[in-house]
């Protein structure tokens, strides 16, 4: 039997992408789900093909920049369920392009959603989780909250703060019955891709340079799961996400090598 089984289970970004996968083997496993997302028509679309298809699904707006609604969020789970078992924090955006290309603007925007976001459903999910003496925080960070990204800075300096803040409450929660996991996935084939904003060069130019096959999102979700049931701290995939940390932790003149031709590649496809 699932560990998920009629557990409640929210997801933030559960509209599109690993999110969406996420919600929809959650409820495979009996899981009663709650589809997140800022795109409410999105969101009712995932729940309403869950329930189609057996499944225990609602859809709610939200809006994870504003701990306001993160908070209301989170009280209409327990207003519905009386507990909230799981929180996969997952909402997230991307903008490419180097450093200074890019708007001040648009370095915080992602900032807000990527880690500041992710520090809201955290704060509320874990006040409850204390509280109930159990529960499970499932942070989406990424391969480059492990190493650095160039062309990805400010998702980059977001995804190393989601890795540092999960850690940290990993070890706070402990002995207050609060699990806690971080993703840290290579590249995935979401939207977010998709739909790369970028500046001073072509989206399509700079998935070409994509320098790994990326992973199918339900795959992605599978490999997720199976992370969470086995309470593992962070949760990283495919393969090469291990190599290129081992070599930025163990042989950081390689990995520099490795980085200073990422971003050579790049500015041959940058426009000046």
């Amino acid at each position: 039997m699932s560990i998920f089984r009629e557990k409640a289970c929210l997801v933030t970004g559960g509209g599109s992408g690993l999110g969406r996968e996420v919600c929809s083997q959650l409820a495979e496993r009996g899981a009663c789900v709650i589809v997140a997302d800022l795109n409410e028509e999105a969101a009712r679309d995932v729940a309403q093909k869950i329930s189609n298809h057996g499944g225990t699904a609602i859809a709610s707006y939200v809006d994870v920049t504003d701990p306001k609604s993160i908070e209301a969020l989170i009280d209409a789970t327990l207003a519905q369920y009386g507990r909230l078992d799981y929180m996969f924090n997952n909402a997230g955006i991307t903008v490419v392009g180097e450093f200074r290309d890019l708007p001040l603007d648009e370095l915080k925007k992602v900032l807000d959603v990527n880690l500041t976001g992710i520090l809201h459903g955290s704060h509320y999910a874990y006040q409850v989780m204390a509280k109930q003496g159990y529960g499970h925080i499932v942070n989406t960070a990424s391969g480059f909250g492990l190493v650095p990204g160039p062309t990805n800075l400010p998702y980059t300096m977001a995804k190393f703060g989601v890795v540092g803040l999960s850690e940290t409450m990993r070890c706070e929660g402990l002995d207050l019955g609060i699990k806690v996991s971080v993703i840290c996935p290579g590249y995935i084939h979401t939207s977010m891709i998709d739909n790369m904003r970028t500046f001073n060069a072509d989206a399509a130019d700079v998935i070409s340079q994509i320098p790994a096959k990326m992973v199918d999102p339900r795959q992605a979700a599978r490999l997720v799961l199976r992370g969470v049931e086995k309470n593992r701290a962070i949760i990283a995939f495919p393969s090469y996400v291990g190599v290129l940390t081992f070599l930025y932790r163990c042989f950081p003149r390689l990995f520099l090598r490795y980085s200073l031709t990422t971003i050579r590649n790049f500015r041959k496809i940058r426009k000046e």
